[in-house]
């Protein structure tokens, strides 16, 4: 059994989660974005329309990105499974409330469209994610992509290797196309860099792996995390929507929170399926969950994720450290390129959660930079580390790159939002965005 140490256990007792931001799902109904974690659906954080302009007489020579892989159906169909199984069994047995009895239609027609889409694979909405980010880049940069065009410079897309990954970089890639068709023949053939965009499962990653599987103080801080009353009662609370007291109180109540983590997971997964809907809008299962029940269920894994992906416990870099190789490969393209050795107008990665989540901590992002400690513990109350927009489907991070004169200078987008570099480096003047590229390279330890 997992210990829990008393410390731990008051402060998470003590826990109380802030008040969520109201944002509006894909059927236009208002939700709680950060309950969704890192299954949120892409939204850029920015209109373009109020960038930053460059400073006088710098013009865009290079671009870079890092993407995760757009909306997707679920990894499998566990989620679904467990519960329509349990919803027959309830159903038998007269267990159903009204409310539950459209559930298990809805959750059936909903595995049906996922099986379609086959399970992991992009969903509508993930492909339109990606040629729509695709498209706002051609139009953020179009004298870069037109000079691309005009001296044949060649663009670059490399992919973790697996299915939504590569699926995603073929759409960007014919996204720009669309927009700028003379660059179809620059744009290379999607390759496959698994050291590099798969990081947490290739060789750099066996430090990281053993500490997911062996390290004492992460188990035991994930079961304080989730054996607590709080996720008991809304475990209770998810099913008693669904099923009647009878029928509840014959479920274990660990079946009770496997069960409503099983309904939660439905309810975060679906908004990324909302064109595989009925009306395509979207399937309504926020009527099926509260907005306190999957509030909790979302801090839940974005603690998990938190952990065993990002910032982590003060003093160790060991989820993060790996993502080095990813960042390298950021400065290394502009070093080439201010050095006159490459060829590239572009560089374009699609990876995983599991790469941008450590690659933000690394780079300081904004919440990504405070760790916790074990008698402090991540909540949503302490830390403001959300999943939802750290790394949500869709999630990306651009250096766009200016010259003038041999002066190079690099503007950073997260997720489409100007953002500030770490706080150690300096910008241009107090308020740019943008930052000389000596500058990032001594701030980042590179000089």
């Amino acid at each position: 059994m997992n210990r829990v140490t008393p410390a731990l256990g008051l402060a998470l007792g003590a826990l109380v989660l802030t008040a969520l931001p109201a944002h509006a799902d894909s059927a236009g109904h208002l939700a709680h974005r950060d309950s969704y974690g890192t299954k949120a659906v892409y939204a850029p954080g920015q209109s373009a329309r109020t960038y930053q302009r460059p400073p006088a007489g710098f013009t865009p020579v290079f671009t870079e990105n890092v993407s995760r892989h757009g909306s997707r159906a679920a990894s499998d169909s566990e989620d679904g499974d467990l519960v329509l199984a349990l919803w027959d069994k309830a159903e038998a047995a007269g267990g159903l409330t009204g409310k539950g009895e459209k559930f298990g239609p809805t959750v059936r027609a909903l595995q049906a469209a996922m099986a379609k889409v086959g399970y992991g694979n992009l969903s509508g909405r993930g492909k339109e994610e990606m040629r729509d980010t695709a498209a706002r880049t051609a139009e953020r940069l179009p004298s870069l992509f037109a000079g691309i065009a005009r001296t044949g410079e060649k663009i670059d897309v490399v992919s973790s290797g697996q299915g939504r990954a590569v699926d995603s970089a073929d759409l960007y890639a014919a996204g720009l196309a669309d927009s700028h068709p003379a660059l179809e023949p620059l744009i290379g053939a999607t390759r496959t860099d698994k050291d590099l965009l798969y990081f947490h499962k290739a060789d750099g990653g066996a430090a990281y792996r053993d500490y997911l599987a062996n390290d004492r103080r992460l188990a035991d801080t994930l079961a304080a995390v989730t054996d607590q009353p709080k996720t008991r009662a809304a475990a209770r609370s998810v099913l008693r929507r669904l099923f009647t007291a009878a029928f509840v109180n014959g479920l274990s109540a660990s079946d009770q929170v496997d069960a409503a983590r099983a309904v939660y997971d439905l309810y975060a997964i679906a908004p990324a399926m909302s064109e595989e809907s009925p009306d395509g809008r979207g399937w309504g299962m926020q009527r099926y969950i509260s907005a306190s029940d999957a509030a909790w269920f979302g801090y839940l894994g974005d603690a998990e994720d938190f952990y065993e992906k990002g910032p982590g416990f003060v003093g160790s870099d060991i989820t993060y450290r790996m993502a080095d190789v990813l960042l390298d490969d950021f400065f290394a393209r502009i070093e080439d390129k201010k050095a006159g050795t490459s060829t590239l107008g572009a560089e374009l990665r699609f990876t995983h959660a599991e790469e941008i989540i450590p690659l933000a901590t690394l780079m300081g992002l904004p919440g990504s930079t405070e760790q916790v400690t074990e008698d402090k513990p991540y909540t949503y109350a302490g830390n403001a580390w959300r999943g939802a927009e750290v790394a949500p489907l869709g999630s990306n991070i651009q250096w766009d790159v200016y010259e003038k004169n041999g002066r190079w200078l690099v503007r950073m987008l997260y997720n489409e939002k100007e953002t500030a570099f770490r706080a150690s480096c300096r910008p241009i003047t107090k308020g740019s965005t943008f930052y000389d590229f000596d500058e990032l390279e001594r701030c980042f330890g590179r000089a």
